[in-house]
């Protein structure tokens, strides 16, 4: 290849690296901003990581001719459609695996097939990378918490201790430990997880032992993690408070992802000595003359083509790239949609029931961005009360649109007992019947009822999936994607039956819907 050639190879990359980065701009921002977060610091690492591993096979691919290919125009058009179904929906995870889908039909077109294989893998571990949505990390989050906690119990018992578990609050009897995000294990199944593929990678073994290491991650982080929540109730009594905090706690979180990477290391090296391979090994690399047999060349970025507008794929690509870029920086898909009437002049008294406001703390504010919003304490001539939440926004977008209770509450330590939906029937001069979610949530001892739903647009949505589907689809068609979420909560008060607590919620909702109509916009 001449420098002429290499030149212009470097100038196209350069260009379209430019209209990528500008196309996700917002995304590798948000992503950025993730990685700073103490469960997700291990994404630093993986692009350079990646970036290694391709470098590392740099002779096989100088050994295979570039062959571009119009075949890679299909993982660039899904990942355009992805790109609008995150853009306009506001979900970055989308955004995320468009951006992963254009980086591989761009290799794909330019480098063609063989190459494509060769650096497989390192294109796939990219993936690791992209933290999961809120929803799945928090139910995940949940999940690891109460396992730990479970298992994290037995094993003080088996030690002698005095021990009892409620939700994520473990009781030692002279003290009480609880089970936070921080200790569920997540900031170590990740990395593990990760480490899991990059072990398998070089390991000369069949694919089910690859899949036997990289899903036991998930036991062995939980089993390890049960053994520091362990260790903390042990050393409590000895050391106090000191044990759950600062140094220790960092030290022993460092000390529990080691022996997690070092329980990994050992089901290699026991899977090697029952199950050794024999013959070919199925999981080894495949040599050049495998994968292609082709005498060398230099594998030029462009197939050797050494013109700025050749091969057409890369002009093809540009201009699918940057038609996109323009229209999404020219033209507004969500015209901001106002309330009928602001909320902070939601009525205080609803038929028997009178309220109290109460305002949301600014550190919240900041990550809701809210339009607008309205937080009721209602109570009944009994005395029985009900919380009303509703948040607005003007426009949804990315960072800025509805949060379910489903993955807010069990941040706060709310451990959802009971999910579902439920149909309210229309009464005469209401709406027709209208379904929405439903959960008995629980924390510290403590019972409480709520239901929860997203008017959008004159549609009533339970969930985030119909929630995101609309918003993209609104966009397109009526430029809106104003919407808002109501919650209701009732606590169910000892000696208090739950259906008791079901029909004053439910009654309420009753009351409180036409309310709510005349400050929500409507479908018009």
């Amino acid at each position: 290849m001449t420098l002429h050639n290499k030149f212009i190879d470097w100038v196209k990359a350069g260009l379209l690296g430019l209209v990528i980065v500008l196309l996700f701009r917002d995304a590798l921002a948000n992503l950025w901003g993730k990685w700073g977060a103490d469960d997700f610091t291990y994404g630093y690492f993986i692009l350079p990581i990646a970036m290694y591993l391709i470098w590392e096979r740099r002779f096989d691919l100088r050994a295979i001719p570039s062959s571009p290919s119009w075949v890679g125009i299909l993982p660039i058009g899904a990942g355009m459609a992805f790109y609008w179904l995150g853009e306009l929906g506001g979900e970055y995870t989308t955004l995320f695996l468009s951006l992963w889908l254009v980086v591989i039909g761009l290799c794909w077109m330019h480098l063609g097939w063989w190459k494509l294989k060769v650096i497989g893998f390192p294109l796939a571990f990219l993936l690791v990378m992209f933290p999961p949505p809120h929803l799945i990390y928090s139910n995940i989050s949940l999940r690891l918490k109460l396992i730990s906690s479970h298992v994290g119990v037995w094993i003080l018992q088996v030690l002698g201790m005095t021990a009892y578990r409620e939700g994520n609050i473990i009781d030692l009897g002279f003290t009480q430990l609880q089970v936070v995000d921080a200790c569920s294990g997540l900031r170590y199944l990740f990395p593990l997880v990760a480490l899991g593929f990059l072990l398998v990678y070089s390991w000369r073994a069949s694919f089910w032992k690859k899949a036997f290491i990289v899903l036991s991650a998930v036991p062995v982080t939980i089993f390890t993690n049960s053994i520091r929540i362990a260790s903390v109730g042990v050393l409590y009594r000895y050391f106090g408070q000191r044990v759950a905090e600062g140094f220790f706690h960092g030290y022993s979180g460092w000390l529990i992802f080691m022996t997690g990477l070092g329980l990994l290391l050992v089901e290699m090296w026991a899977l090697s000595r029952i199950f050794p391979e024999k013959g070919t090994l199925s999981g080894r690399r495949e040599t050049i003359d495998e994968l292609l047999n082709l005498s060398s060349s230099e594998g030029d970025f462009g197939g050797g083509s050494g013109g700025l507008f050749r091969p057409p794929q890369s002009v093809a690509a540009v201009i699918l790239l940057g038609v996109t870029l323009l229209v999404s920086r020219t033209v507004d898909f969500r015209e901001k949609v106002p309330l009928n009437q602001s909320l902070s002049g939601f009525p205080l008294s609803v038929g028997e029931w009178t309220g109290v406001r109460t305002a949301m703390e600014q550190r919240f504010l900041d990550v809701l961005k809210l339009s607008d919003y309205a937080i009721v304490d209602y109570r009944d001539p009994q005395g029985r009360t009900v919380n009303l939440y509703v948040a607005y926004n003007e426009s949804q977008r990315k960072g800025e649109s509805s949060h379910s209770p489903d993955s807010c509450l069990p941040g706060s330590g709310w451990v959802f007992e009971d999910s579902g939906t439920v149909v309210l029937p229309a009464q005469a001069g209401t709406r027709e019947p209208m379904r929405i979610s439903r959960a008995v949530i629980r924390k510290d001892g403590e019972r409480q009822l709520t239901y929860y739903w997203f008017p959008q647009r004159g549609r009533v949505l339970t969930n985030m999936f119909e929630l995101k589907a609309y918003a993209f689809w609104d966009a397109l068609t009526r430029r809106r994607t104003d919407g808002a979420l109501v919650r209701l909560i009732t606590p169910v008060y000892a000696g208090e039956r739950s259906r008791d607590a079901e029909a004053r919620l439910q009654e309420f909702t009753r009351q409180i819907v036409p309310v709510l109509d005349t400050f929500l916009p409507g479908a018009g």
